[in-house]
């Protein structure tokens, strides 16, 4: 797999730099309890490139129908954990920055 990289630039009157970063992290999905191996697939394919609590949220209010996080818990300053019921029988938590 190719290595993905973003590149952020500042500038500013004194000088001008760069920093690239590594964006090509999968992000892991886990189950807990029997949850049918097709949806966790299908689940990993979807959320792979969710990085961020906005990413996050704006995946959630794309879905058909739009999926609304029933509870936001604060971790610490950078991360929530992000709490969605998904099915009668699922319910979704990502640990977000």
């Amino acid at each position: 797999m190719p290595r993905r990289t973003e590149t952020t630039a500042w500038r500013n009157s004194r000088r001008d730099f760069s920093v690239e970063r590594n964006v090509s992290r999968i992000i892991p999905v886990d189950a807990v309890g029997p949850v049918v191996p097709r949806d966790l697939s299908r689940f990993r394919i979807a959320l792979r490139e969710l990085r961020t609590l906005s990413g996050v949220l704006e995946w959630l209010r794309l879905q058909e129908p739009p999926r609304i996080a029933q509870n936001i818990v604060t971790q610490d300053e950078y991360t929530h954990d992000v709490v969605v019921p998904w099915s009668e029988r699922l319910i979704l938590v990502f640990d977000a920055t």
